[in-house]
């Protein structure tokens, strides 16, 4: 067995010019490319007469004004977060000053905006707080002049963050799937605020979903999306199985920790991704530890890092992620 994916990395666009993505849907994609980000955040302009604006990306006013000349005069009603990660939403108020637009989302209160107390995958503070005007969780509706958008609540990569069904016309064909399920690459799951149970709790719910098409916050298009979410399923319940087992083979009286596992699991790591690396193993850990699969020998010292505790194996994983 391997856990190695095959990533869907081609993509066709252009800075600054909408891309029709499906019947009513339009993307522009934002100038702000990154290890993390791929070629840039992806926004969505949802509608025919009136608009539902997806995820307003970066405070860039190149961006922006690729938003509204892509609007083509049209009202913006709604701008819709997916979830509150900076590349996502820094773009926010500055759209909502120029169209007026409603905005709309799961919310993040500013206390909850500071849980990422830790690194973060990028270096750098990466969630925002968030009052929507109006609050959406599982299954709330957003009614739109031509469409709708029905909202998924899909934690893990981020405690508030939302998928949306697209119903425009010919029923739910499309799954606005912000960074829950991407083409280019897997969700980063990273605690404190990234938690592995909810981040395979959530793929589980897209299972039998009648979308054929995911649009992401990032890459292109995902083809045969049932395929891709049970391949990251199987995906991460191998990744797993092979830190169970470094645990398990560290040897005696040298336990192993979690930044002794990240060169074993990830032997080809690019040096810009090991804290990303390493949080995504922490977040493996604590599911392990939460199931009583996975124990420390002793409590932690005072100001001990967790990357740094010595783990023990207590007993196999079992069959499920």
């Amino acid at each position: 067995m391997t856990d190695k994916l095959a990533f869907k990395t081609a993509m066709q666009f252009e800075y600054g010019l909408p891309t029709e993505m499906a019947a009513g849907v339009v993307r522009i994609v934002a100038n702000n490319p990154g290890p993390f980000t791929f070629k840039g955040t992806n926004t969505y302009l949802v509608g025919t007469h009136r608009l539902t604006l997806i995820d307003p990306g970066p405070d860039d006013a190149g961006h922006r004004a690729a938003i509204i000349a892509a609007a083509q005069g049209r009202p913006i009603d709604h701008i819709v977060v997916t979830h509150t990660h900076r590349d996502h939403v820094d773009g926010l108020a500055a759209l909502v000053a120029l169209t007026g637009a409603r905005t709309a989302g799961y919310g993040r209160p500013a206390s909850d905006a500071g849980i990422q107390a830790g690194p973060s995958p990028s270096g750098d503070a990466f969630t925002a707080a968030f009052a929507p005007d109006v609050a959406l969780t599982a299954g709330d509706r957003l009614e739109c002049t031509d469409h709708a958008l029905v909202a998924l609540h899909t934690p893990g990569h981020a405690p508030d963050h939302l998928c949306f069904s697209v119903e425009a016309g010919r029923g739910a064909e499309v799954l606005i799937s912000g960074d829950h399920v991407m083409a280019w690459n897997t969700s980063v799951v990273a605690p404190p605020e990234g938690r592995m149970a909810d981040y395979l709790a959530s793929l589980e719910q897209l299972i039998g979903r009648p979308e054929t098409v995911y649009l992401p916050g990032h890459g292109g298009r995902v083809e045969e999306p049932q395929r891709l979410v049970r391949a990251y399923l199987l995906h991460r319940r191998w990744r797993e199985q092979a830190i169970a087992a470094t645990i398990k083979d560290a040897p005696r009286g040298s336990p192993a920790t979690i930044r002794t596992i990240v060169p074993v699991v990830y032997p080809e790591l690019d040096a810009r991704l090991l804290t990303a690396a390493t949080l995504s193993v922490q977040a493996h850990v604590e599911h392990l530890m939460e199931r009583g699969l996975v124990s420390l020998p002793s409590p932690p010292a005072s100001g001990d890092e967790i990357w740094d505790r010595a783990l023990c194996h207590a007993s196999a994983p079992n069959d499920r992620p």
